[in-house]
């Protein structure tokens, strides 16, 4: 079975039919709020835990000696930051039910 995708568009769609309540611009604007919110934590290093779905946080990759696979030579990558996600348990579980 082929994996479907969502997108940011996608989402608003999907929330925008669930709720008669909130006009689709106030949708787009909360969920382009809560994305903004999660990258600035994460730029200042701080942990972002939504219950029952996952946590955010960042992880460090060292400095270590790659290989352009164009051209075979060694090139030195600096260290950086990458983001990361982990499930909650209830995420999880409920994927394999």
């Amino acid at each position: 079975m082929p994996i479907k995708k969502m997108n940011k568009s996608d989402l608003v769609i999907k929330i925008s039919n669930k709720s008669d309540s909130f006009s689709e611009d106030d949708i787009v604007k909360s969920v382009n709020s809560i994305i903004d919110l999660i990258s600035k934590s994460l730029v200042k290093k701080h942990r972002v835990e939504l219950r029952n779905f996952g946590t955010f946080s960042i992880r460090s990759r060292g400095k270590h000696l790659s290989r352009n696979p164009k051209t075979g030579t060694s090139v030195l990558v600096e260290e950086k930051n990458h983001p990361y996600f982990r499930a909650s348990k209830n995420l999880k579980q409920s994927l394999n039910n």
